[in-house]
């Protein structure tokens, strides 16, 4: 760098300080300086903020740094323009750091302040304007806050009532099953009491034994039916029933065809069965303790399937709510993906069909998780919006280039063009009022970019609709701290 003679008229001809008086220019001069400042970089993003620059001649470029690249986000040679610590005003209330980088792409002369020196100035000339200027920094910042909050009990309530709600049908399921068990179990006892007073011997009663293990061992290995196979293998056990004299035959014979039992093998039951003692009673009274034993077991292994949800959904809101974890750690993106579509589950109405097009030799990566899963909670949550009642959500990973991404896809209408670049903006909403806040997306936006050193971006046409999230697969050497 180097320092030229500071010239008061020169400074009037600026847009910023033209209308300042004699006296004022002299100060300035006598506090500021010219400086010659070669091409290259002149500040790094994050750096402390000690210098405010106003460009006099030249060129200047600042870029934003995003994942690993740095995106440029003004070019200009606007003689006056200025850059660097311009929020030295509001003093150690924000983190007094550069936001942004600078360069220049050719030698190129600025007129600089020592931060100090701006904000003696601003509280001293301006401060009228300071006090706006704070109610409006400080007002907006607040208010950014507080209904990003709000964002998050109302995304809290959603989830809760959901969960809530699937939680509800496996223990309303294995109470009612623990109930019928309760019967099954009173009626296995009066048939067990039936069968020792009857005509049976003891071959007979061991073969009935080996009969109920045989059913026992069936109910686990029976294949799933439709609805039409299910209801043509009823049909004709009950005629076999009814033909053994069975008149409410049609009552077991859901729960033979559930447990995997057919007509043969309940030839098989009849031919076991001593000729001797299998007249119509005593067969009635075997096949109906069989009945007994087949519902006990398709009870039991409903109250197992419930409880076993009930351990999956606790075992996804741990998942997905991070309690018990670090806040920064080496995550597995699928384990957060699966944790959050549970707990939306009972959000998305039935005519949505989920895909997971997961790539599973992803590698894990060090990241927020329980903030990674509100970006995914809000992304989903946007594309079922946007279906209504029916389409396609994906939920798909992989790798671009060195970074993991997230695709959540919809088949919704899209994006309209004209908004496309804004639906990032804080409070910016399609949704009517009361259903959204508009910082959804803001708030993903700056948990991937600021806090991740990510990028998220968004495609859309009718029918296909694309947010990808990018992360780094290795730590960042550096934390930013978030905005």
């Amino acid at each position: 760098m180097t320092a030229k003679p500071c010239d008061p008229g020169e400074l009037r001809t600026l847009f910023l300080f033209e209308k300042l008086t004699d006296a004022q220019l002299e100060w300035l001069c006598q506090r500021g300086r010219a400086e010659v400042i070669a091409a290259g970089p002149v500040y790094a993003e994050g750096d402390p903020a000690t210098i405010f620059y106003v460009l006099l001649e030249g060129t200047l470029v600042l870029s934003r740094r995003v994942g690993a690249d740095d995106i440029e986000v003004a070019r200009t040679s606007r003689r006056g323009v200025y850059a660097g610590a311009w929020q030295a005003y509001l003093g150690d209330r924000v983190p007094q750091v550069y936001n942004s980088s600078m360069r220049v792409t050719e030698p190129s002369r600025f007129f600089v302040l020592d931060a100090e020196v701006f904000a003696e100035l601003m509280a001293e000339w301006f401060p009228m304007a300071v006090h706006l200027l704070e109610g409006a920094f400080f007002g907006t910042r607040n208010l950014l806050e507080a209904t990003g909050q709000r964002e998050r009990l109302l995304a809290l309530g959603s989830l809760s009532a959901g969960l809530t709600h699937e939680l509800n049908n496996p223990a309303a399921a294995a109470v009612r099953a623990t109930a019928a068990l309760r019967e099954r179990i009173a009626g296995m006892r009066r048939k067990l009491g039936a069968i020792a007073g009857g005509r049976y011997q003891r071959a007979a009663l061991e073969t009935l034994i080996k009969l109920q293990e045989q059913a026992a061992e069936r109910v686990p290995k029976a294949l799933a039916l439709s609805p039409l196979e299910a209801s043509d293998r009823e049909d004709a056990i009950t005629d076999w029933l009814d033909s053994r004299g069975l008149a409410d035959g049609w009552q077991l014979a859901p729960a033979f065809v559930a447990a995997g039992l057919d007509v043969a093998w309940l030839e098989q039951v009849a031919a076991e069965v001593d000729a001797a003692e299998a007249d119509a009673p005593a067969l009635e009274e075997a096949l109906r303790w069989l009945y007994y034993t087949v519902e006990t077991e398709l009870l039991v292994n409903e109250i197992e399937d419930s409880a076993a949800r009930i351990s999956n959904l606790v075992g996804a809101a741990k998942q997905y709510s991070q309690l018990d974890r670090s806040p920064y750690r080496v995550v597995d993106v699928h384990e957060l993906l699966d944790s959050t579509l549970a707990m939306l589950a009972g959000m998305i109405p039935a005519g949505i069909r989920v895909v997971k097009d997961y790539d599973r030799s992803l590698p894990e990566i060090p990241a927020y998780a329980a903030e990674l899963n509100q970006v995914w909670t809000n992304l989903i949550d946007n594309a079922v919006a946007a279906m209504g009642e029916a389409g396609v959500l994906t939920v798909r990973t992989g790798l671009d280039r060195d970074q993991l991404f997230v695709d959540i896809c919809d088949t919704g209408p899209g994006v309209p063009a004209e908004i496309r670049k804004r639906i990032f903006e804080p409070f910016f909403t399609t949704k009517p009022v009361g259903q959204g806040t508009g910082l959804g997306l803001d708030i993903s936006w700056r948990i991937v970019v600021n806090k991740h050193h990510g990028d998220i971006a968004v495609e859309s046409a009718p029918g296909n609709t694309r947010f990808r999230v990018r992360l780094p697969v290795t730590p960042a050497s550096t934390e930013r701290s978030p905005d």
